[in-house]
């Protein structure tokens, strides 16, 4: 098992990383809120969760070990593979989930896309007592960090990897363009996970 992933940052993508290691480039995907902390040439330390298929070896990246671990387990419930659980903590962070599943919170589950009222049921029955209590700060939504002016292409990415179609993710973007204005003019930088979160409860009552 590789454990983690430290050295530059060679490249960013939407949906990814490559980190170089040893001089050799690690390719490793990431949410949203992950790959905001990441500055493209400074050094990172990325908990990593290998999944192994008969044609494919894929390298996940976390922002710490509990968003590692939230990750794992979420794949021990019915119908949820890594695809999934990197798209529950997109949407959501460690400490949402597990306050979600643990007080039978449906609608929260339901939105991240590709989760549905019979799939949000199923997982609560099944990792009801798995996730452990909430610990406080791992949920907590990391800023984007690159600049306001690149909020909209981010959110817009992460949309897109999620599943929306860019139509969507337009719509969704303008949405939460006010928000990131308000931000903005306050002299903050807009927070990704939380625009991300605003974007997908828009595109639910859609």
């Amino acid at each position: 098992m590789i454990a983690f992933v430290a050295g530059r940052v060679a490249a960013l993508a939407p949906d990814g990383a490559v980190v170089e290691v040893g001089g050799v480039g690690i390719s490793v995907q990431c949410t949203p809120g992950t790959l905001a902390s990441l500055r493209l040439g400074e050094a990172a330390h990325l908990p990593t969760s290998l999944v192994v298929r008969e044609d494919s070896l894929t390298l996940y990246g976390f922002a710490d070990d509990d968003e590692r671990a939230v990750f794992e387990l979420l794949q021990t419930a019915s119908g949820v593979g890594p695809r999934l659980a990197q798209a529950m903590l997109a949407v959501h962070g460690p400490d949402v989930l597990r306050q979600a599943v643990a007080t039978d919170d449906f609608v929260t589950l339901m939105q991240v896309p590709g989760i549905g009222r019979k799939g949000a049921q199923r997982i609560v029955l099944e990792l009801k007592d798995r996730l452990g209590a909430v610990r406080g700060g791992s949920g907590a939504v990391r800023p984007i960090g690159r600049g306001a002016a690149l909020w909209s292409e981010q959110l817009h990415s992460a949309l897109l990897g999620l599943g929306w179609s860019s139509r969507e993710a337009d719509d969704a973007v303008a949405a939460a363009a006010s928000d990131a204005a308000q931000a903005t003019a306050a002299g903050e930088t807009p927070d990704i996970a939380a625009l991300l979160r605003l974007a997908l409860r828009s595109l639910s009552r859609a």
